[in-house]
């Protein structure tokens, strides 16, 4: 079956203190560290922690789609 692909879809969880985009750039590289082929990512949430009143953390729940091998 030349040219046909086969997808999968995992979850993943990031955060920053930064920003969600921030949080988005810290799951990718993590997720780019231990998995091959991966063609794109869909942001399922994002949410924020407070502490003291205050934004402590950017959090963004993500799906990472890579191909497998």
């Amino acid at each position: 079956m030349s040219g046909t692909n086969v997808a999968r879809v995992t979850e993943v969880i990031a955060e920053s203190p930064k920003g969600f985009d921030d949080a988005v750039q810290v799951g990718f590289a993590r997720a780019a560290s231990t998995l091959r082929g991966i063609t794109g990512l869909r942001i399922v949430e994002q949410r924020v922690s407070v502490k003291d009143n205050k934004i402590n953390t950017y959090r963004v729940k993500m799906e990472v789609i890579f191909i497998l091998d």
